[in-house]
């Protein structure tokens, strides 16, 4: 089985991080809420770069300049590379897929969230992001 690859961009500004909050209604009716740092799936024959590029322009509306590849995560279905990024222009707004499919059972919201609160959302993989951070 071939793992879904991904590249996503950590945007740091003034002491708080750029993320893609979620709240998702489950098959069994209960609701889901948890964040991520936006980003997507290689397409393509894109690099991690392209990819990261495209997907910051399409999810938050904004040019980014990538200034350093922090590391990935992988786990049985997926790999995801994570890197430092920094936006060059643009205003971040929510676009793309997120915005086409927000509705009240799937929502999607950029919210700017304090470094020092990230210890206390449900983002994912917290560690590597926390380490990005230093």
């Amino acid at each position: 089985m071939n793992k879904k690859v991904s590249s996503r961009g950590i945007i740091i500004d003034n002491g708080y991080i750029y993320t893609m909050f979620r709240r998702k209604k489950q098959s069994d009716g209960s609701i889901k809420e948890y964040f991520v740092i936006p980003g997507g799936k290689v397409e393509n024959n894109e690099t991690l770069e392209e990819t990261l590029i495209r997907e910051m322009k399409e999810e938050l509306s904004v040019d980014i300049d990538i200034i350093s590849y922090i590391g990935k995560n992988e786990d049985n279905d997926s790999i995801a590379y994570f890197y430092k990024c920094n936006i060059i222009s643009g205003t971040p707004a929510l676009g793309g897929e997120e915005k086409e499919r927000c509705n009240e059972d799937n929502y999607y919201e950029i919210r700017k969230v304090k470094i020092s609160d990230i210890e206390k959302i449900n983002i994912f993989p917290k560690d590597l992001i926390l380490n990005s951070l230093k």
